[in-house]
């Protein structure tokens, strides 16, 4: 994967979890949508558990697009 692409695929990441944090996205997806949109163990968390999952896999998300950038053979 180029860098151009790697970098275009964290920015279309980026934008769905500061969606679902800050753009009302969590209210949107509670209840049923959210196992949907993030997976079956979702579906009984209110809007602010899943703000909280979206702030953490943002974290792992920044993570490994940082460890990607300097390591690109770890780019999957």
């Amino acid at each position: 994967m180029s860098t151009i692409e790697f970098v275009a695929l964290y920015l279309l990441n980026s934008v769905f979890w500061k969606w679902i944090i800050s753009w009302g996205g969590a209210q949107w997806i509670e209840g049923w949508k959210s196992m949907v949109v993030l997976d079956w163990f979702a579906w009984p968390w209110n809007a602010e558990q899943i703000r909280l999952y979206a702030l953490v896999m943002w974290s792992f998300s920044t993570l490994f697009f940082v460890i990607g950038l300097f390591r690109p053979e770890w780019r999957f």
